[in-house]
This record gives structure tokens, C-alpha cells and sequence, in this order.
């Protein structure tokens, strides 16, 4: 199971970055996928998750700017991100909760992290 990752890269504050992520591989069933972020010297934190059901949770510090979005096929997710912030300046990890197929249990998943810089 792989999930890869591209857009972000560096953009002025109040400017916009897209992220996109794609889950490939042997599963069967997605419960969640999502982003989260880690900022130097701080913990990964959780930025956005939609569920399978199409239910989504956003971090307070981005609710209103960040949007986050799946395909049909429910396999590629996408952050779409507004009124960009220094403070969102982080590497963001594409996140997938799946049930690979011969498993009777569900694994997180990690992409491998892209960089989002907001420059003032």
C-alpha cells in the first residue's frame, strides 16, 4: 500500500496551494484518509480527514481556509488551501486508515511528507 503525495511548495501569506494524495496498492476498503502536519520543533498535528462516509474534521487553526476533498473512486484525496498563513509553513503528511486485503484489521498509512512554506 503507498500513498503518494504531490503539490505544495512555497506561496505568500494570504496566497493558495493545492495538495493531492493517491492510495494505491492491495486494499479493500478505505475508512478515512486525510492530512496531517508537523512545523519544526512541534508534534504532527491532525490538519484534515474525511471518512468514508464523506464526514470531515478540520484543525480549528485552519477551518474556513482548508478544504479537503475526495474523488469518486474515494482513492485520492485533496487539500485545497486558502488565505495561507506563515504559521501553516509545515511538512504535510498525506494519511490513509485502510484494511489491506487478507487483513481483519484496518493500518494507518503515511505518504512521505511534502513541504509547504508561507512566506510573509
Amino acid at each position: 500500500v503507498q500513498l503518494q503525495a504531490s503539490g505544495g511548495g512555497l506561496a505568500q501569506a494570504g496566497g493558495f496551494l493545492r495538495l493531492s494524495c493517491t492510495i494505491s496498492g492491495d486494499i479493500f476498503n478505505i475508512n478515512a484518509m486525510g492530512w496531517y502536519r508537523q512545523a519544526p520543533g512541534k508534534q504532527r498535528e491532525l490538519v484534515a480527514i474525511i471518512t468514508t462516509g464523506g464526514s470531515t474534521n478540520y484543525a480549528d487553526s485552519v477551518k474556513g481556509r482548508f478544504a479537503i476533498s475526495r474523488d469518486n473512486a474515494k482513492t485520492t484525496v485533496s487539500l485545497q488551501m486558502i488565505s495561507l498563513k506563515p504559521e501553516d509553513t509545515a511538512v504535510y503528511y498525506c494519511y490513509a486508515q485502510a484494511w489491506q486485503s487478507g487483513r481483519f484489521y484496518s493500518s494507518d498509512y503515511w505518504g512521505q511528507g511534502t513541504q509547504v512554506t508561507v512566506s510573509s
